[in-house]
């Protein structure tokens, strides 16, 4: 469905500049669209006239060769005829010459007996229209050669002039497609800007699930597999893992080392194009806080506030609470060699690190004995890049998949990698459960959002869901209408018109499409390669429908109720 596009209205919820990003990048998008339907069209004829121009191109070769041989054979015929004529114009001379010296009454009183007078005569005569039919021939030859040079050189002009206009029109067409391109690519870069402006908005939204980057801020996710919502059939949108899903898998990283893998072999899982480097246990680190508006800073998840304190990054990484203390003793060091690397990538970056999730967490107080021992055996070494080091960043649920920086922000850290993170083979949700290094994290498969009722989960109602279904039919036969299929239980994100469950129908109906009122069984396909859901197949009273798992996910954050969300591109169904 071309209506959807990756970044969507869906996730703006109340924000106004949100919505009016969305809206410019709408408009954009679509004169993107109609320029490139243009473009292609243009591109098309200067390539069917670029073709013809090659053939043409080749017709005038093929003449400009029959033309040499022509010539060639013309000189050849005149040459020949120059000699007949000659040989013809001596014989004719030699007869005449005869003719006259004797008088046919020679020949009647001539010794020679009347038969022989007769033979000689006739073999002159028929020796006469034999020389008149070759000089007739040759001449009849030189005049065909003359007119097929002439044709031939008349059709080479032709298909110069002809040439040249076409190729005149293809240079022009293909100037009008390369300007096109040029605006449609300044038109695109527009879309990126605007598109990486409406994420950070969009990250305010999902900050409100309180999803942590890591296990610094503790886990909040919950299995509502064991809530009971109070109706049936009720059905749920699990995601496999919560933000970022970049860098180290924390919950990863501790099935790793559960399994024997070294700190080293741990952090080569989830990092690429680096080496591991000693001697950095001399470095300071500046820790602040962030400000608010007034000048006033913000307290840390721990409460706490730094006001630019510099310490040694050993010290410092002895404060720091980003993976249980009691974990194993590889995973903890694999995470001090990672935060000792993001730390020093900070510093060299902007000259400061933040002591919140914003950066790391850390406290006044020391960590445990067990954490501040991986500190120590692994002092001063970190990953770097050239001799730099790299940001190594963590998480801590990446649900069985890890991704890169481009994939997930924009712009390329080629220390990043795609992984999908499992002991053995995947070929379906229940292999990726079991398998998976994070599969013990109470985020590596969970649901998203709650509501006050319903046992505060985010259980859907077979009719919630069909709406959803409708929704989409909608926005794929009519484009205008996805400004009014915002989420029902909130205003208009910017003071239009939102349409009710019974309005949507009402508008299928109009549209002769028939609308969903329940839905029996929802289906999911993925693609377990990349860790990417490709399909959802929905059957109901309104038949059976099939959807991308990007516009799904995009238009069920748009309509879903409360904050329930779909946050990963992996996601399954569940049904109670």
């Amino acid at each position: 469905m071309g209506v959807i596009r990756s970044v969507d209205a869906v996730d703006c919820g109340g924000n106004s500049e949100c919505m009016e990003l969305e809206k410019e990048i709408s408009k954009l998008s679509e004169e993107v669209s109609a320029r490139s339907a243009a473009n292609e069209k243009n591109a098309g004829e200067m390539r069917a006239l670029q073709a013809k121009v090659r053939s043409l191109q080749a017709q005038i070769g093929q003449a400009e060769s029959e033309l040499i041989k022509l010539e060639d054979n013309l000189k050849s015929r005149e040459e020949s005829a120059v000699v007949q004529y000659k040989v013809l114009s001596v014989k004719t001379r030699e007869f005449y010459k005869n003719l006259r010296g004797r008088s046919i009454l020679s020949f009647l009183f001539s010794s020679l007996e009347a038969g022989e007078i007769s033979r000689d005569l006739a073999y002159r005569s028929q020796s006469q229209d034999q020389d008149r039919q070759i000089i007739l021939q040759i001449s009849r030859e030189i005049i065909e050669i003359e007119g097929d040079k002439l044709d031939l050189e008349e059709r080479k002009v032709y298909l110069s002039s002809l040439s040249g206009q076409l190729d005149k029109q293809a240079k022009f067409l293909e100037g009008e497609v390369a300007g096109v391109s040029k605006y449609i690519g300044s038109l695109e870069g527009k879309i990126a800007a605007l598109s990486t402006k409406q994420q950070s908005i969009i990250g305010q939204r999902l900050a409100s699930l309180n999803l942590p980057t890591s296990l610094g801020a503790g886990l909040y996710c919950t299995d509502d597999r064991n809530l009971d919502p109070g109706f049936s059939s009720a059905f749920a949108f699990y995601t496999f893992g919560i933000p970022h899903r970049v860098g180290m898998n924390q919950y990863g990283a501790y099935g790793r080392a559960k399994v024997g893998q070294s700190a080293e072999v741990i952090l080569q899982a989830y990092f690429q194009n680096f080496q591991f480097k000693e001697g950095f246990e001399g470095r300071n680190v500046v820790v602040d806080s962030e400000e608010r508006s007034d000048g006033s800073k913000i307290p840390n998840e721990h409460g706490q506030v730094w006001n630019s304190e510099s310490m040694n990054v050993e010290e410092y990484l002895k404060h720091l609470y980003e993976m249980p203390s009691d974990w194993d003793s590889k995973a903890l060091e694999a995470q001090a060699i990672a935060a000792r690397s993001y730390a020093l990538y900070e510093m060299d970056a902007k000259g400061f690190v933040y002591p919140s999730q914003r950066d790391q967490v850390i406290k006044k107080e020391f960590n445990a004995t067990s954490w501040v021992a991986a500190v120590l055996s692994t002092k001063g070494k970190i990953m770097v890049q050239n001799d730099k080091p790299i940001k190594a960043w963590y998480s801590s649920t990446d649900g069985g998949y890890t991704f890169t920086s481009s994939d997930v922000w924009g712009g390329d850290r080629s220390w990043t990698k795609r992984l999908r993170d499992v002991s053995g083979d995947v070929d379906g949700f229940s292999d990726l459960i079991s398998k998976s290094y994070d599969k013990e994290s109470p985020c590596f498969y969970a649901a998203q959002g709650w509501r006050n009722e319903y046992g505060k989960s985010a259980w859907l109602k077979s009719s919630e869901v069909a709406d959803l279904v409708n929704v989409l039919l909608l926005a794929e036969a009519d484009s205008s209408s996805a400004d009014h299929l915002y989420q029902t239980d909130k205003p208009h994100p910017y003071g239009g018109e939102v349409w009710n469950e019974d309005k949507v129908r009402q508008e299928l109906r109009n549209k002769n499409i028939t609308p969903f009122n329940n839905v029996s069984s929802v289906s999911i396909a993925a693609d377990f390669g990349v860790g990417k859901t490709t399909n959802v197949s929905i059957s109901g009273d309104g038949g059976s429908k099939s959807f991308s798992g990007d516009e799904f996910r995009n238009y069920f954050n748009l309509r879903a109720p409360a904050n329930i969300q779909i946050v990963g591109s992996l996601f399954n169904i569940e049904k109670k």
